[in-house]
């Protein structure tokens, strides 16, 4: 089976290396399709260097979101098979074949994600949700699909500012579609690094679970709460709960205002046609 490794990057020419090192010497048949954001500093040039030395890593520029990133880079890819894997990322040496070997059984297979850095920030994991048994949650930076199913599900939808993970894997699963957990397709992913990274990323972490709740439904009994409330009280575990509370406060306002003005434009464009 042909894997496609997709990355979505801008601006990572201080840890790109480190991820197309640790991606150039997995198990073949693979490819690596990177789509750059329009990076303004070196990102670029260290991709087109890795591209002389191995054919098989392609280069390609779309802006927008990440998932739209993503869903192109989907678009470009030859593999029967696409594993999605960030820029500040470092995979095993076999994280191509673990994931190759999941996929022989199941539709979307998700990896042990390793946080690396600022321990505060590395030890606080996942808030986790979970839908027919199956964790939603496993992060993007380590899943694989096949590409049919990715197709057939629209990718990822590109409304979500965060969390268009967890709603592309609830898709799926609500499709019937069989999610597994490989331990050994390890990859280590960079925390953020200051407080401004941290309290960002808490933020629209919160933002994006409302925009899930908007579109699914009430997602409230899908988490487990003796996990929430059993995990140990740091200052940074309840700022990140407190950031992301607001994010999710600010989504439910938001949102819905845009909900409300789409509705409104409708209601006019077919009146409008009915005369």
């Amino acid at each position: 089976m042909l894997i496609s490794a997709i990355v979505t990057v801008r601006n990572e020419s201080k840890n790109i290396r480190d991820l197309l090192d640790s991606l150039v010497v997995q198990e073949q048949p693979f490819e690596v399709v990177v789509v750059d954001s329009y990076s303004d500093d070196d990102t670029r040039k260290i991709v087109k260097g890795y591209s002389k030395k191995h054919p098989f890593v392609r280069l390609f520029k779309k802006g927008g979101t990440r998932g739209q990133g993503r869903n192109y880079g989907v678009e470009q890819a030859r593999g029967e098979a696409v594993a999605f894997i960030d820029g500040d990322c470092v995979a095993a040496p076999d994280w191509i074949h673990e994931m190759r070997e999941g996929l022989k059984d199941a539709d979307v297979v998700a990896g042990t994600t390793i946080n690396m850095g600022y321990h505060p920030f590395a030890d606080l994991g996942r808030v986790e949700l979970f839908y027919k048994g199956v964790d939603l949650t496993y992060p993007s930076c380590n899943l694989a699909y096949r590409k049919d199913l990715f197709q057939d599900l629209g990718g990822f939808d590109t409304v979500f500012i965060t969390a268009e993970d967890i709603d592309l894997n609830y898709r799926a699963v609500e499709g019937g579609a069989q999610l597994v957990y490989r331990e050994m397709a390890f990859v280590k992913h960079k925390a953020r690094e200051d407080f401004f990274g941290f309290s960002k990323q808490a933020f629209w972490n919160g933002y994006g679970r409302k925009q899930l709740t908007l579109k699914h439904g009430s997602l409230w009994g899908n988490y487990r709460p003796h996990i929430l409330l059993g995990h140990e009280a740091t200052f940074w575990y309840m700022l990140r709960i407190g950031l992301a509370l607001l994010g999710y406060a600010v989504a439910k306002f938001k949102e819905e205002e845009r909900h409300e003005l789409d509705a409104k434009h409708a209601k006019k464009y077919f009146k409008k046609g009915s005369k």
